[in-house]
């Protein structure tokens, strides 16, 4: 396949699904823009395995494929978003030991979807969100990339603690439960319990705002990452952080949102954010 049509299919995807993440990456120049939407396209595909319809003994045998189509980038490919990925990789010092943890990650999510103590939650954090945070660095630059790199992990645990807070009753109707169960039960849910079961009556409160905590102290490691980036990658990730620091505020001020659906911003909002960062005013 011809590698610009790859790559206008990656930002195609990446416009359509990407509600956050879009925002960010159209303050980058062409190149890196591409680029991060191949990875996002791969991103999406291979999570689009694990909450897909599938048996889990068949999203395991797609992820299989998926890790057997990483060893084969660069060869000759019909797939956009492997002819994509492929070039992404051939120009950029993408680290594909981060592609493959990302599967590992996803793969977590189909043989499992309960974490005992936060150390376990982390784990998968780093595996599905910390990996994005460096393949992007790869695709930003900087200088010093022995210290940018555990910043850019950093960021990806916030964002992905964010995350987990936004869809906690989405996540509860899949039969998911990312809270650490040390948590839940700290705040008065049994062991094995959902958070919204409808027999027990936790302290939501307290728990949200236990997890709010936690996810401030990782975007206050993470975002040390933006004085080591150049000023369009820096507007770029400064945009996403603020994007989802403003979704963790809101849930912060109502925590009983969570309990009515997934708790978003506007796309006024977002794009107020993104053009804030660009202008230097921070995530």
């Amino acid at each position: 396949m011809n590698t610009a049509a790859a790559y206008r299919h990656c930002q195609a995807v990446t416009n359509r699904e990407a509600r956050n993440f879009s925002y960010g990456i159209r303050l980058l120049p062409p190149s890196k823009r591409a680029a991060l939407s191949a990875i996002y396209a791969f991103s999406r595909r291979v999570d689009d395995v694990a909450d897909g319809p599938l048996p889990p003994h068949e999203k395991t045998a797609r992820l299989a494929q998926v890790r057997k189509d990483l060893d084969d980038l660069g060869r000759p490919a019909a797939d956009p978003v492997l002819v994509a990925l492929g070039d992404t990789v051939s120009r950029f010092p993408v680290p594909l030991l981060a592609l493959r943890d990302l599967v590992d990650g996803v793969e977590m999510d189909v043989v499992g979807t309960r974490y005992e103590t936060f150390a376990e939650l982390l784990v998968y954090c780093r595996r599905v969100a910390g990996a994005v945070g460096r393949l992007s660095l790869a695709v930003f630059g900087a200088a010093d990339l022995e210290a940018a790199e555990p910043r850019a992990d950093a960021l990806g645990v916030a964002l992905q603690l964010t995350n987990i807070l936004r869809d906690v009753k989405e996540d509860a109707e899949m039969g998911r439960v990312y809270l650490p169960a040390d948590d839940l039960e700290r705040f008065g849910w049994p062991r094995g319990a959902s958070p919204f079961c409808a027999d027990v009556a936790g302290d939501l409160r307290g728990l949200v705002g236990c997890e709010v905590e936690r996810a401030n102290e990782w975007f206050s490691r993470g975002l040390e990452l933006l004085p080591l980036l150049d000023r369009r990658s820096r507007a770029c990730t400064a945009a996403m952080a603020g994007i989802y620091r403003r979704v963790l505020a809101r849930i912060d001020r109502d925590p009983h949102a969570v309990s009515v659906g997934r708790v978003s911003l506007p796309p006024w909002e977002k794009a107020w954010v993104a053009f804030s960062s660009l202008a230097g005013g921070g995530p």
